[in-house]
Parts: C-alpha cells; sequence; structure tokens
C-alpha cells in the first residue's frame, strides 16, 4: 500500500477557538478551510494536521512532533503566547516538551539527537 500523504486529524468542539489557537501554534493561518468545521496545516509536503469539529471525540488525540531545537521552538511559541510544558530528557538523551490545545488534545514536542 503506496502512502502518499499523512493527515493527522484533531478532533475540537469550538471550531473557532481551536483554529485561532492552532494559528498562534503554527505562526500562521490555516493552508486550507476544505470545508466548514474542517482547517488544514500543511506541515510538510506529505504531512497535514487537521483540527476538525466533533465534539464527541475532542481531546482524545496526541501529536509528536520532531524538531531540531526545542529550545528554540519553545521560546517561539512562548512568543505566541503557546506555554509549552517543562522539558524533561528521556535515557536516550531525547528532549520531549508538551502543550495541550483548547480541548485538551496534546501536543508533544521532540528533540531527538540520535536521528
Amino acid at each position: 500500500m503506496p502512502v502518499t500523504k499523512v493527515l493527522s486529524v484533531v478532533p475540537v468542539a469550538d471550531f473557532a477557538a481551536s483554529t485561532a489557537w492552532y494559528e498562534r501554534f503554527f505562526g500562521r493561518p490555516a493552508d486550507a478551510l476544505p470545508m466548514p468545521g474542517l482547517a488544514d496545516w500543511h506541515v510538510t509536503e506529505d504531512a497535514w494536521v487537521q483540527v476538525f469539529r466533533d465534539a464527541d471525540r475532542a481531546g482524545q488525540s496526541a501529536l509528536n512532533f520532531a524538531v531540531d531545537d526545542l529550545g528554540a521552538e519553545t521560546a517561539i511559541l512562548a512568543g505566541r503566547g503557546v506555554r509549552v510544558g517543562e522539558a524533561t530528557t528521556t535515557t536516550k538523551n531525547a528532549k520531549l516538551a508538551s502543550v495541550a490545545d483548547p480541548d485538551g488534545n496534546t501536543i508533544t514536542l521532540i528533540e531527538n539527537p540520535s536521528v
């Protein structure tokens, strides 16, 4: 099965509030609004994050983003009003820090020097 894109769907209850939060998180408006209640951010050419109105499933998803410099990214996010939790280090020296969107969906930023 050749996969051409990965689309991560993040269910949210309040679409307007969540879209505003993800605009701050990504530092830009959505790349596409393909239908009511759906906003797409094209994180890479082949990986998209879709924020989707689905109150029944809101707050139940988790995303992991690999970043080159966790400290720099958390500082950028703090400047946009997105407060990431304290960083922890794994036994293999990867650094992790998480933040929750308004519904409680979790995004973890990972700096992994072993990759």
